[in-house]
Order: structure tokens, then C-alpha cells, then sequence
């Protein structure tokens, strides 16, 4: 259910309204048939020929937001989009939902796989969020006024997100290695899956590949950066310790 805007100025005395007619999304797809526009978009690999309705009405209860609702009829499928974004096109966001499905499945490897957000970093200058925070309550963050503590909290939330950030960095090697050496090496193949693609592995299969071999791999390759990088280290490693004992 969803409300036309409230007329500009209301007849007689009393209160203006905070919305207008009710109108029922679903029977839209009927009702409004005639005004359903078709376009072309690329969705789910291919160009399909999508029929779309797109309106922008208020939603809610008490407090009104105007959304765009974008009515989608695909394959004699109906479905109703919703944006908070008023500027994108119907196009757009139909181009958009389409995605959702890579979103998610990228969220689930970042998070099972990665532990992209299994990060531990906190700071005693961090004041305890409340989650049932009202509107009119000012926010805890800004009762914060000590330059000292202000500063621990930024590099708290840089920590943060440059974990995040070095996360999807190897999610995004994960996957090109997975996208061009499946096929060369036979030991990607050796984890049990469920539904095994012959063609591409996932991440999940290359992860606990390198897991296993990345170490022989280093010693077979000694003169790549990396392994250049971590033997240097391990010498110094080896001078202080030396050091230290004598």
C-alpha cells in the first residue's frame, strides 16, 4: 500500500494531510496496464525486453517518505522495485536489482571464506552506540570532544576499513586466478563440491588450494617479489635474533 502526495492546499479548516489516496501497488499491474513502458536492458547476462511502470509516492506509517516504485513485468513475471534514490532511472534501478544475486553470493564468499568482517579492532575512546537511538538524540560519536579521543576513534574506523579494503582485494585475485588457471591446474579440482563446475572453480576451492601450497610454491619460485620480500624478512629476523643471544 502506498499514498498519492497530499493535494497543494486543503479545502476548509483543520490540519493539512500528511498523505493522499491510497492506492494498492498490485492492482497497478492491471488498472495501469496501458501506461507500462517497454525498453530494452541488459539483465542476467543478456538483453531482455522489459515492461516497467514507474511511480514516485509517498510510504509509510506516521512519517511519509516519498520512494520510487518501479513496476516490472519480465517473461509474464510482475515484481514491484524500490529506490530511496529519486534521480535514478527505471532503467537504472532495473539494471541494478539485477545484480542483486552477484551482491549477495560476493557477500556470503567475503564472509565465509575471507572473514572480511571478522576484524578486532576497538578503542577504549569509542563511546557504547545505542542501537534504539532516537531521531531528536544527538548521537554518542558527538558528546566526543577530546582531540586525543577523536583521533584514536579515526584510526580505529582506517583500521577497519583497510582490513575490509585488503579483504576484497584477495577475493578479487581469488577470483582472477580462478577465471584463468582452472583449467591448468588439475589440483583446484582436489575439494569435494556439491555441485562442481568443470569449467571455473569458486573461491572457496582456490583459497584451500593456496592454503595448501602456497608455501611450496614460494620455494619453487624464488625469484618472484614476494618470495624476495619474505626471505629478506626472515634474514633480518635471523641478524636480531643472533644478535640478541650473543
Amino acid at each position: 500500500m502506498a499514498y498519492e502526495r497530499p493535494p497543494a492546499k486543503k479545502p476548509g479548516r483543520g490540519r493539512p494531510p500528511k498523505k493522499g489516496q491510497a492506492i494498492k501497488l498490485k492492482e497497478l499491474f492491471s488498472t495501469r496496464k496501458a501506461d507500462f513502458q517497454t525498453a530494452t536492458i541488459f539483465l542476467y547476462g543478456k538483453e531482455q525486453d522489459v515492461h516497467f511502470l514507474c511511480l514516485d509516492l509517498l510510504w509509510g506509517q506516521g512519517w511519509y517518505q516519498e520512494l520510487r516504485f518501479v513496476l516490472v513485468i519480465l517473461e509474464g513475471r510482475c515484481s514491484i522495485l524500490v529506490s530511496t534514490d529519486l534521480t535514478l532511472a527505471a532503467t537504472d534501478i532495473i539494471r541494478l536489482y539485477g545484480y542483486r544475486a552477484k551482491i549477495e553470493c560476493t557477500f556470503r564468499e567475503m564472509k565465509q571464506v575471507m572473514g572480511a568482517f571478522g576484524y578486532r579492532f576497538w578503542s577504549k575512546s569509542m563511546p557504547k552506540l545505542n542501537r534504539f537511538l532516537k531521531k531528536e538524540e544527538a548521537h554518542p560519536l558527538e558528546a566526543v570532544q577530546d582531540e586525543q579521543d577523536q583521533r584514536r576513534i579515526e584510526q580505529t574506523v582506517q583500521a577497519i576499513e583497510g582490513f575490509v579494503m585488503c579483504q576484497c582485494i584477495a577475493m578479487g585475485l581469488l577470483q582472477l586466478i580462478a577465471l584463468r588457471f582452472s583449467d591448468r591446474t588439475p589440483g583446484l579440482f582436489f575439494r569435494y563440491l556439491r555441485t562442481p563446475s568443470r569449467a571455473v572453480v569458486s573461491e572457496a576451492t582456490v583459497a584451500a588450494y593456496l592454503r595448501k601450497s602456497i608455501f611450496r610454491l614460494f620455494a619453487q619460485n624464488p625469484r618472484i617479489s614476494i618470495t624476495q620480500i619474505i626471505k629478506s624478512k626472515q634474514e633480518n629476523a635471523d641478524v636480531e635474533r643472533d644478535s640478541l643471544v650473543s
